[in-house]
């Protein structure tokens, strides 16, 4: 569906001078004096995309043509091969990024903004995760924290529990809960056609902690193959958590067949019927309305396991790149660039920024603004390696697999079949 934006943002450009670098009223890219983009955010989030674009609108009487989809990658792929690509694409994967970057379809955006600019607006980490071949391809927009604990700060301190700083703690934490009755973690991996992906997750925040960045991308880039032993390391300690009958409310079972965004709701019963919930800070959104982010419900980053690798962060989001090249197009890039989109989106809740010039007042409850600081001051952050992999894998075999583990198939032969459904260069 078609959405026309007709609010917009504060932008430094002269609307006299972009209408003249438009051709006045000759049509460029998505039209005179428009620009078309196709996402995947649709519903409420669509909503609070477009009250942070207003103000573009507003200021440069550039309409912004936004096509929201849950069938992005397709929808894309059949788009721009017919040769109606969208002026610019909000592309949940970096992978796919990827792709169309190296088929040389994407526009590098230090062509027009200055390097400096984007390296006073975003940390190292993030510009490399925009980079292709040594040319700088997205702005960043959105993003999840996915390494994240949730807790109860009451139940907590009723109970006499810390917070562990270590994955030795971790453990030791859920067997006293155990001990004292109770079960540690909250687990739910059904989600439709892509049940399994919150394993990946895990899998994912492990191996980071366990063969560091160095092996974790030799991982996702298929440099080692899948079946190699930090991969089976990764899915053992996993195992470790999961399969344990005392540690997951329902055990396996219970595991495979409760729809992730129920799964936290254990934390909210009196008594609790978990203690610990491990998932990115959109699950909040499927929390009881009366409950307060910062008094109800806190979070911690998941502890170290070698502290060679310290604390590393497994991030996942949204990054808007350029097929056209047109002067609405560069004009939505450049604000997309500036912090007052991000601020906006981040008053309105449910949203993380990457930006380092978004205040963390912006944030609206004091667990955003912690996840924010955990976003600025990762000294490590990877992608979510199952968005990087190839589909069949990361989307595909990966998920399923998990399933595979967690219903009883040893990791071994789990990750034998993944590694040969990996496509062949």
């Amino acid at each position: 569906m078609n959405n026309p934006i007709r609010r917009g943002l504060t932008l430094g450009l002269s609307l006299t001078l972009l209408l003249s670098a438009c051709g006045g009223d000759e049509t460029a890219g998505g039209g005179e004096n428009s620009v078309t983009v196709l996402g995947v955010i649709v519903g409420d989030q669509q909503e609070k995309l477009e009250e942070a674009l207003a103000p573009f609108e507003e200021e440069t009487g550039i309409d912004v043509i936004y096509e929201g989809t849950d069938a992005f990658a397709t929808l894309l792929q059949v788009r721009a091969e017919s040769g109606d690509a969208p002026d610019i694409a909000m592309f949940p994967q970096t992978g796919l990024m990827d792709d169309f970057a190296r088929a040389g379809q994407l526009i590098p955006i230090t062509e027009f903004i200055d390097e400096a600019t984007l390296q006073d607006a975003y940390p190292e980490n993030w510009l490399e995760l925009a980079t292709v071949e040594g040319e700088m391809y997205g702005i960043w927009y959105r993003a999840s924290v996915k390494s994240l604990v949730w807790y109860r700060p009451s139940e907590f301190e009723a109970a006499g529990y810390d917070v562990p700083e270590t994955w030795d703690e971790l453990i030791a934490l859920s067997d006293q809960i155990v001990a004292d009755g109770g079960t540690p973690w909250c687990i739910g991996l059904e989600s439709g056609e892509s049940t399994g992906w919150p394993g990946t997750d895990w899998v994912e925040d492990i191996m980071l902690r366990t063969a560091g960045p160095e092996g974790y991308d030799q991982w996702v880039n298929h440099e080692i193959p899948f079946d190699a032993e930090p991969v089976q390391n990764a899915f053992e300690r996993f195992g470790d958590i999961i399969l344990n009958p005392d540690y997951v409310v329902g055990g396996t079972v219970g595991a495979i067949s409760t729809p992730f965004g129920d799964s936290p709701q254990g934390l909210f019963t009196d008594p609790p019927n978990c203690y610990l919930h491990r998932q990115a800070n959109f699950i909040a959104s499927f929390f009881p309305a009366a409950a307060e982010l910062g008094e109800d419900v806190d979070v911690f980053l998941l502890p170290a396991i070698d502290e060679q690798y310290g604390v590393p962060v497994l991030v996942a989001g949204d990054i808007f790149s350029m097929f056209n090249d047109t002067p609405a197009a560069r004009a939505l890039m450049e604000y997309l660039a500036t912090p007052e989109p991000h601020e906006i989106w981040a008053g309105r809740g449910g949203f993380l920024s990457p930006h380092l010039q978004v205040s963390p007042d912006a944030y609206p409850d004091p667990v955003s603004q912690k996840e924010a600081e955990f976003l600025a001051n990762a000294e490590t952050i990877r992608f979510d390696g199952s968005d990087s992999m190839p589909q069949a894998v990361g989307t595909g075999t990966f998920w399923s697999g998990i399933v595979d583990y967690v219903a009883g198939t040893p990791a071994d032969e789990v990750l034998s079949d993944i590694e040969q459904s990996w496509p062949e260069e």
